[in-house]
This record gives C-alpha cells, sequence and structure tokens, in this order.
C-alpha cells in the first residue's frame, strides 16, 4: 500500500484513535498524513511512526473547523505528493471531534455550534478538501467517526450536541456515498461505544466502572480494535461496503 497516502485527523493523542489508526495503517505500508490542531506535534509523531515502520509520513496543523486552515493542509499536502516525498492520496479518515456532558437545558448555543463544528462541520471540510485527488484517482476510501450515542440517543458520556453531530455524520455518509459511488471512492463510517481514550475529560473511575458494567463484553474498547475496523474499512476487501456503518460497542447497542 506504499503506493498510497492515508490522511488521518485527530491524530496525535497518545491515547486516541487517530494515533492508533496511522500506527495500524502504516502498519500495513500505508503512507500517513498526521492532522491534528499542533503542528510541531503533528510533525513528531509523523516522523516517529514513519521511521518505525519504514513508510512516508507527513505532519501538520489542521484546524477541522476553519476552511482556509483546512485547505492549507490539503495544499501541505498536495506539495507533498508533488515532489515525491509522499505517494497519491488513497484514504481520508475523519477521526477529530469532541464531546460533552453538559446537560441539554446547561447547554448555550456556543458550545453546540463548537461541538457541531468540530464533529460534523470538520468531516465535512475535510472531506470536500481531499475528496477530488481520489476521484481523479479512481479510487479511495472515506472513514468518518459517528458514534454509539447517535444511535441510542446518548447514554454514554457525550450527550444532545455530540449525539446529535455524530447522527449528522451517519446522513452525510450515506448521501455522500451514494453520490460518488461511480467514481471509485466509498464512503463508511464506524460507530464505536465506549473507547478507552481521552476524550472522556472530567470523568471518573466510578462513571467509567458504570459505562463498563452496561457493555455485556463487560469493557470499554482499545483503541487497536477500532482502528482494526478502520484498517478494514481503507482496504482492498471493503470494496463492495458503501454508505455502510459498522458498530463496535461491545454488544452495548443491538439493533
Amino acid at each position: 500500500m506504499t503506493q498510497r497516502t492515508a490522511v488521518i485527523t485527530g491524530a496525535t493523542s497518545d491515547r486516541g484513535i487517530g494515533m492508533a489508526t496511522a500506527e495500524r495503517l502504516a502498519h500495513d505500508g500505508w503512507a500517513v498524513v498526521v492532522l491534528d490542531l499542533d503542528a510541531a506535534r503533528s510533525a513528531d509523531v509523523a516522523a516517529r511512526i514513519g521511521a518505525e515502520h519504514g513508510v512516508p509520513a507527513f505532519g501538520t496543523a489542521i484546524d477541522v473547523t476553519d476552511e482556509a486552515s483546512v485547505l492549507a493542509a490539503r495544499d501541505a499536502v498536495a506539495t507533498e505528493v508533488a515532489e515525491g516525498r509522499l505517494p497519491q492520496i488513497g484514504a481520508v479518515i475523519n477521526i477529530a471531534g469532541i464531546t460533552s456532558p453538559v446537560p441539554f437545558l446547561e447547554t448555550d448555543l456556543a458550545l453546540w455550534n463548537t461541538v457541531m463544528a468540530v464533529n460534523a462541520t470538520g468531516t465535512y471540510l475535510v472531506t470536500k478538501a481531499f475528496l477530488p485527488a481520489m476521484i481523479d484517482a479512481g479510487w479511495g476510501r472515506i472513514v468518518n467517526m459517528s458514534s454509539v450515542s447517535a444511535q441510542r440517543g446518548g447514554g454514554v458520556f457525550g450527550k444532545v450536541p455530540y449525539s446529535a453531530a455524530k447522527a449528522a455524520i451517519l446522513g452525510f455518509t450515506k448521501a455522500l456515498a451514494r453520490e460518488v459511488a461511480d467514481t471509485g471512492v466509498t464512503v463508511n463510517s464506524i460507530t464505536p461505544g465506549a473507547v478507552d481514550t481521552n476524550i472522556r475529560v472530567g470523568t471518573t473511575p466510578e462513571l467509567e466502572a458504570r459505562i463498563a458494567a452496561d457493555i455485556p463484553l463487560g469493557r470499554t474498547a482499545s483503541t487497536a480494535e477500532i482502528a482494526a475496523v478502520i484498517a478494514f474499512l481503507t482496504s482492498e476487501d471493503a470494496s463492495y461496503l458503501q454508505g455502510s456503518n459498522i458498530d463496535i460497542n461491545g454488544g452495548s447497542h443491538m439493533h
């Protein structure tokens, strides 16, 4: 897979799904682009992953809520491709996201807008920026990060704004998948349940124990388990999945 590059947003947290995904795809032979808010951190993570797995890697800053920032990141990646330091873009994995445990009547418009912007608008902007290159190549994989919260109406950690934003991603994924189905690009999503990451800021051991107890498998997922499903969706083997969503929740939501 070193003939293609995977672009991953939200990929610099040591306990994050993004970093685990970058590491898994690099292990599988993909070149990787690490995009996150901090340019130096993104470059450092990319350099480490590239060196460990022997693949081309590049990291730079992105604010997924800001179109100018997204386009600047796209242009920086395009330069790396044009100058031969990266192979052509073959996958975009939209992982950057934030959550919020604030009860609905305690939310305000600023919180709503922020959660929607990072999760839903960010997915839109990044996908729109990188999709043309994959259409031109006649092959591509887009994987979008939704959540079990979108399916069951919260009930994990994030509440109304988070569930609404993640539900928007499901609709976005299906509509885009239908629209680009004849281009060679597939568009799919995943809906993880509780995962052992840092996203649940301010959580407590008691809350984590309650979350785990609500899962039939009796534990939260590891980031590697989520990354493995993303790796499948970016593979040749997933060529007939279009507009699909894969649940990864340990049985906490079955439908």
